[in-house]
């Protein structure tokens, strides 16, 4: 286990009464050589970030670019004022300021030898959550145990599903399942990235933030209910949910990543 954390914060929303929020994450190795994921939660008196950057194993240096992405985004936002004036414009710019970065070093390398990342992130302020996605790392909002809304692949295989082309299930067999059509680092020009509006937040509602690793063999309707038992501490429940990832992968286990937030009852 590369980290596993549990903390609880509290934070006034504005013009509203304090909120508690729980929260953790963790980082399994699976059955490669070294872990490039990273994962980091940033729980401040008035919002929380949490980030997932899945370094590309394929490509040089993929540990370099997760970890230089996730400072960037955590020293990001902690200079920024809180709470954010504008949340969804902090996610873009911090974003393609993140690719600005990986893209320079890379530059002195051929296209296919740069360093690449996917990542996702999760802003919580008050009552609502702001999300932003490039890759397949994903977003999940979760209630009672099920999925109210998750973040779309940027993958060949995603767009098939979309396309009715292919099932959920015959995508986990397609032989472009790990196909990524976008990515921070490599080329130049900004990637597509998806951003969403904030999301209005009930007591019990969990965010998880995660890397292909969890996700890659496990259907939504059993991630959701890993995590759907609040009488289980987070960090418990978070390290389970990942061991049973890797354990479902088997030999081919990924590095497997997860940060989550527990949106609790206002105090």
């Amino acid at each position: 286990v590369r980290s596993d954390v549990i903390k609880r914060a509290q934070f006034s929303a504005i013009g509203g009464p304090k909120l508690q929020v729980e929260h953790a994450h963790v980082s399994l190795q699976g059955r490669r050589d070294d872990n490039q994921d990273r994962a980091a939660i940033d729980a401040g008196a008035e919002a929380v970030l949490l980030v997932v950057i899945d370094g590309m194993g394929g490509h040089s240096e993929g540990a370099l670019a997760a970890e230089t992405s996730l400072q960037l985004l955590l020293q990001a936002f902690r200079d920024i004022p809180k709470p954010l004036f504008d949340p969804l414009g902090f996610l873009h710019l911090t974003l393609g300021q993140v690719h600005d970065a990986i893209v320079q070093l890379g530059l002195k390398l051929p296209l296919e030898q740069r360093p690449r990342a996917t990542c996702a992130v999760c802003l919580v302020q008050g009552d609502h959550a702001y999300w932003a996605h490039i890759g397949d790392s994903r977003i999940y909002h979760l209630r009672t145990g099920a999925v109210v809304e998750r973040t779309r692949d940027h993958s060949h295989v995603e767009f098939l599903i979309r396309e009715g082309v292919i099932t959920a299930d015959q995508a986990q067999a397609h032989p472009m399942r790990n196909y990524v059509e976008c990515c921070v680092g490599g080329e130049p020009i900004l990637p597509e990235m998806s951003i969403i509006s904030g999301r209005q937040l009930l007591a019990g509602d969990v965010l998880l933030v995660c890397s292909d690793g969890l996700w890659g063999h496990m259907d939504d309707a059993v991630l959701a209910s890993g995590l759907q038992d609040a009488s289980i501490d987070i960090t418990t429940a978070l390290k389970q949910l990942a061991t049973n990832a890797v354990t479902a992968n088997g030999a081919s286990s990924d590095n497997t990543t997860a940060a989550a937030l527990r949106w609790l009852a206002p105090a």
